[in-house]
């Protein structure tokens, strides 16, 4: 039906994408009306090959198919996740890992990985409350804790849990979250286990929270507000001594999210209490994960000794019901922050490479969005299909980076999302972003207009 896909503009590509997204819903909505008799039971209901989020799939599948592209996702990469990477049998310029110091397959980051499952074996074997505790996890909270400035840490299986098994348990329905529009969905995912109300700011607006609270603080009880150090999609920096006054004035709780902070902000490297020369006890919940930065899979908080007895003793999908830490991990993670904290150098030069890409990009009249230095760089295409066929120009050039497509973000901003190591050569970041220019204007001339990523 569509066999003239190439000759088509990108307004009828997007008008194309747009029909096969919708044909799954318009399916799944006859399929109920077409259901006989008072007691029938759609397929929708019990067939998982018929539920919305697999449906969905197959369409998307069908859109790659269409406009013959091929599916960038789940591609098996061989070796260490760096500046460089291996897929397809051939080596790549990586930017769709978040290695951000090097630190994952560092020698002395792998030997203690080693050396701890020598001397534990590969699991703790247990919730840390019963029998799971080794005298690791002890040290890697107190690194964790000298790094935030705070009294105490507890270090988790998981990132993504602990947002949601954190703020599930110390806040409940007559409660108050306010969050960041742009928040990760752990946060919000963690907002609806909790019962508590939730409320929505725009990105990095304190005014609009303080206007918000101003109107509403006093209908609940206990408050959070959850704002990210830096946000995962723009690479921008929440104006975090301003939402410190605003928690203070109105008797909240402020919790922050340093996952792409965390060994990339700051002089130091030690996220944002670094960057803006504040206290760590200046903030009431710190959470951050291990997977980044730290170079080992899990998440943490740290706080004041209350908060983390609380969720030590009381927590139960943080800590009750579920396993610790494995010693590998654990120890990986103790390594690499201890490496983090001796070699500020890593993440000054992280941010010099960032630094760099954002103004060869902005001289090239590309779109970098909020960025401001960090980890994480966008370009915004503008729309999905100018985005996924970018990226695959992309790979074809030797760079991996991945595309954030709709729904992850509104069409219009979506994007390549570039996150930015330590290790990277100056002359990677050149060609990547002299590559991107070249296909960029490649891609505006062949559909015949221009992509929002050019001024």
């Amino acid at each position: 039906m569509h066999k003239d896909v190439d000759s088509m503009s990108s307004a009828s590509k997007r008008q194309l994408l747009r029909q096969l997204l919708a044909s799954s819903a318009a399916e799944q909505q006859n399929t109920l009306l077409n259901a006989t008799g008072k007691n029938a039971i759609p397929e929708e209901f019990y067939q998982f090959e018929k539920f919305p989020g697999y449906s969905m799939l197959s369409e998307q599948k069908k859109t790659f198919q269409t406009l013959k592209l091929d599916n960038p996702y789940f591609s098996v990469h061989h070796g260490v996740s760096d500046h460089v990477t291996n897929f397809n049998g051939k080596k790549y310029i990586n930017y769709s890992g978040y290695n951000y110091l090097g630190l994952s397959g560092h020698p002395d980051v792998n030997n203690a990985a080693r050396n701890a499952i020598d001397q534990f074996g590969t699991s703790v074997s247990a919730s840390r409350i019963v029998s799971g505790e080794i005298p690791l996890h002890r040290e890697l909270e107190k690194e964790l804790a000298k790094i935030h400035d705070t009294e105490s840490a507890i270090a988790l299986v998981s990132g993504y849990s602990t947002n949601v098994s954190v703020i599930g348990h110390l806040f409940g329905p007559r409660d108050l979250v306010l969050h960041d529009s742009l928040a990760h969905n752990s946060i919000i995912t963690g907002c609806i286990l909790s019962g508590a109300r939730r409320m929505v700011f725009p990105h990095n607006n304190w005014e609009a929270l303080d206007q918000i609270l101003r109107e509403n603080r006093q209908d609940y009880e206990r408050v959070l507000i959850v704002i990210e150090g830096v946000y995962s999609m723009d690479g921008d920096i929440a104006d975090l001594p301003q939402f410190i006054k605003i928690k203070k004035k109105n008797h909240s709780i402020l919790m922050v999210d340093e996952a792409h902070a965390a060994g990339v902000i700051g002089p130091r490297g030690l996220g944002s209490h670094d960057h803006f020369g504040i206290n760590g006890n200046e903030v009431d919940i710190w959470m951050g994960t291990l997977s980044k930065a730290f170079a080992s899979c899990g998440g943490y908080i740290c706080g004041s000794n209350a908060l983390i007895e609380n969720i030590k003793y009381n927590s139960a999908g943080a800590i009750l019901f579920s396993v610790g830490i494995s010693p590998a991990n654990t120890a990986a993670a103790l390594q690499a922050a201890r490496i983090l904290q001796q070699e500020p150098e890593r993440a000054a030069r992280l941010r010099d490479r960032a630094k760099l890409f954002i103004e060869r990009a902005k001289k090239k009249g590309l779109d970098t969005g909020l960025a401001e230095g960090t980890g994480v760089i966008p370009i915004i295409t503008g729309n999905s299909i100018a985005c996924l066929k970018l990226g695959q120009k992309l790979l074809d050039a030797g760079i991996c980076v991945h595309p954030i497509l709709y729904p992850a973000v509104p069409e219009s901003e979506a994007r390549l999302r570039f996150f930015i190591t330590s290790n990277l050569a100056e002359d990677e970041v050149n060609y990547t972003v002299d590559t991107l220019a070249k296909e960029i204007k490649s891609l505006s001339n062949t559909d015949n207009s221009p992509l929002n990523t050019l001024s």
